[in-house]
């Protein structure tokens, strides 16, 4: 599944005229980044949410890659966890934000996940603010805002400074084992994020992963200021 549905707010004017999807880097929109990537790793069913000029999406998709699925969220933006909720079902889902460019191989993603684990999520030391909090063996305990001095849950700031803190990266394989947890946060819009430390909070028994790639490179694509930089990024890849 590829996020492709947010309003792109940090890439302002482009995206007052376009999804951020759609933002070129290089003359290739980044949903293509996205979905050519996929494809290099094998994986050609693939579902795109949408929800900021929805039919731009949609016309690219049927114009290139006809196959491709979409999860319309025009009524509501559900946020990574509600847009995850809409399309998981049977099969585990692996899951990356459209506007983050890696040197990553998926291949190694998808063969370091282990059907025991509610989730596998890529993770890096890089330099931030916010980080997820991970022991010894790997296992999500909690998050922190370095500079705001917050951790969540409240339960895990007792033992935070034994933790190994650690970068998101927006990718991540979910099982479908997740989906009663997903239920329990009670509403469709909600964010990944949220429903991880829920379930640490809720049921420390489960297990969700840190995956940290050897040689790991990312580039987020968030900010207008960014796209110069990002030409110069892609070209490594």
């Amino acid at each position: 599944m590829i996020f492709a549905a947010g309003l792109g707010t940090r890439l302002k004017p482009l995206t007052d005229t376009m999804p951020k999807a759609l933002v070129p880097i290089n003359g290739k929109p980044l949903l293509q980044w996205q979905i050519e990537k996929l494809h290099q790793a094998g994986i050609s069913d693939i579902i795109v949410n949408i929800h900021h000029f929805p039919d731009m999406i949609i016309d690219f998709l049927r114009s290139n890659y006809p196959d491709i699925k979409v999860s319309d969220e025009r009524d509501m933006l559900l946020e990574t966890g509600g847009g995850l909720m809409k399309v998981l079902h049977d099969e585990p889902i692996l899951a990356l934000n459209v506007d983050i460019l890696s040197n990553i191989d998926i291949r190694e993603v998808i063969d370091a996940y282990c059907p025991e684990d509610l989730a596998l999520l890529v993770v890096s030391q890089r330099q931030t603010q916010r980080y997820l909090c991970w022991n010894q063996d790997n296992k999500l305990v909690g998050w922190t805002n370095i500079a705001t001095k917050e951790v969540r849950p409240l339960n895990a700031a007792g033992h935070i400074q034994d933790t190994r803190l650690l970068a998101f990266s927006g990718m991540q394989v979910v099982s479908p084992s997740i989906l009663p947890f997903m239920h329990e946060m009670k509403r469709e819009k909600f964010s990944v994020i949220d429903l991880y430390l829920h379930i640490v909070e809720r049921h420390p028994q489960e297990t969700i992963r840190a995956h940290i790639p050897y040689n790991y490179k990312m580039m987020d694509i968030g900010k207008i200021d960014h796209l110069s930089e990002a030409e110069y990024f892609a070209k490594s890849l």
